[in-house]
């Protein structure tokens, strides 16, 4: 398969990696039906870790099984399937080759107090399991955010090393930021930039709001109207290296199918690669999902 100009624009952005690497990156950007086009939609299952079984799935109980999220991912014709290590060891003999997997090698759960997660898997399982990438959480905020920085630091190196991507979600959580502040404006630019520096592929970050937490970043961000969510993706775009980074954002909690489908605009239209979208579509029915997903991917292609 020729890839197309537009990943290859794309690919040139990363200077300093090896085939491997680019190669698992073109992988992703090459999959599915937004496959050449440089925009991405992933389907993330990690809330399992997050939030417990019965949170994640009861709602649509076929989720429990973890080929229902591979075959889901692969029928929609998205680019890419992440989830903790024993979900992708479930199905990876079932599914090797027909979808890109992103390891996440990191992971919290409800219950802990602290702002953290902890290593729950490493390149060398990746290797095993022919994963694309690895995904790795930050906490931009915490207390013990530059122990998760080292952490990343270290596990992306190794994945360089060896031809495997990084991918970091950077969630901006804890220490002095207000509860607003997690998703103000200039908290997330930071965030996502923080990612970039620290040598991600692929940055997901969630969508900002118009509120500018910083006292001190405020002069930086008057005289321009934010009101519109497309301006505020383009804003976090162009805080990773002026957009030689690939940027997702997530699709959060749950939410209606209109909210779901306005935001994927904004990310088209402010520049953003796609979407990282989890609860959104495997709470719903299967059916509903791949409609969905189907629309989605409409959108990105500039057809709605």
């Amino acid at each position: 398969m020729s890839i197309t100009p537009a990943v290859r624009a794309i690919l040139a952005n990363y200077e300093s990696d090896n085939p491997g690497v680019k190669a698992n990156l073109a992988r992703i950007l090459m999959q599915g039906r937004l496959g050449g086009t440089g925009k991405l939609i992933i389907l993330p299952v990690d809330q399992g870790f997050e939030h417990g079984p019965a949170r994640s799935f009861a709602v649509n109980p076929d989720a429990y099984d973890p080929h229902y999220h591979y075959q889901l991912a692969i029928d929609a014709g998205l680019s890419a399937y992440a989830a903790p290590l024993g979900m992708i060891e479930a199905g990876a003999d079932t599914f090797a080759g027909q979808i890109p997997t992103i390891l996440k090698v990191n992971s919290s759960n409800s219950w802990a107090t602290g702002v953290n997660q902890a290593i729950t898997g490493g390149v060398d399982d990746a290797l095993r399991l022919g994963c694309s990438a690895i995904g790795f959480t930050i906490y931009p905020g915490a207390d013990d955010v530059f122990d998760m920085i080292e952490e990343i630091r270290e596990l992306s190196a190794e994945a360089k090393s060896v031809g495997i991507a990084t991918v970091i979600w950077s969630y901006p959580r804890g220490g002095n930021l207000s509860r607003e502040g997690e998703l103000a404006l200039d908290v997330g630019a930071y965030a996502a930039h923080m990612a970039a520096l620290l040598g991600a592929h692929i940055i997901k970050v969630k969508l900002p709001s118009a509120h500018i937490e910083q006292k001190d970043a405020v002069k930086a961000y008057e005289g321009a109207d934010w009101s519109a969510q497309s301006d505020r993706v383009k804003h976090v775009v162009k805080s990773c290296f002026n957009g030689r980074r690939i940027v997702v954002f997530s699709g959060g909690a749950a939410k209606g199918e209109d909210a779901v489908y306005q935001d994927a605009r904004d990310i088209r239209d402010g520049g953003g690669n796609g979407s990282i979208i989890g609860r959104n579509t495997f709470q719903r029915k299967r059916e509903d999902a791949i409609a969905m997903l189907d629309k989605l991917m409409r959108i990105y292609k500039g057809e709605e």
